[in-house]
């Protein structure tokens, strides 16, 4: 249906992982956080009408469908090809959408500091801001923030958006 945000649920191994997206990509996915919550961070973001999957067809239903397989076979440590969903940002500033780019370009089994993500974008000095714009990560897997890492090595405070942090 267009214009509005279909919503649907894989199933995860802590439980549910909440999907939504539009016609043109996934706008949230989300492990770990109730309906309801998951309902009212897309109403915040004002991003349409929500739509049941089994309510629902299209281009977004089909899309929430394949990414419940592909989400199932990376949570049971499969290397699938998620990069190749698209994802629709478009209520995101322009910053946090160049970051979030910087970041879904990290291979899988690479890492990168704040610091080194900054310095991709053209923005040596940034970390402090890339790290914002990666704990304000809307589709954590799809744009993998939990392989943006402290500049010391350590995991940071920044990569819990995935689970509905």
């Amino acid at each position: 249906m267009e214009g509005c945000i279909t919503v649907g649920i894989a199933d995860g191994p802590w439980g549910p992982v909440r999907i939504a997206a539009s016609d043109r990509g996934v706008v949230a996915l989300e492990l770990t956080t109730t309906g309801e919550a998951f309902a009212a961070g897309l109403a915040r973001r004002r991003l349409g009408p929500l739509v049941a999957l089994d309510e629902s067809a299209g281009a977004a239903a089909d899309l929430i469908i394949r990414v419940r397989e592909l989400i199932a076979a990376a949570l049971a440590g499969e290397a699938v090809p998620l990069e190749t969903v698209p994802v629709d940002l478009a209520d995101r500033s322009a910053w946090d959408r160049l970051v979030l780019d910087a970041v879904r370009a990290i291979p899988r089994g690479e890492t990168a500091s704040y610091g080194e993500v900054a310095r991709r974008i053209g923005r040596t000095g940034a970390a402090r801001a890339v790290g914002g714009a990666v704990g304000r990560n809307p589709v954590g897997l799809l744009v993998p923030c939990h392989r943006v890492i402290a500049g010391d090595g350590s995991l940071g405070g920044y990569g819990v958006a995935a689970f509905g942090g």
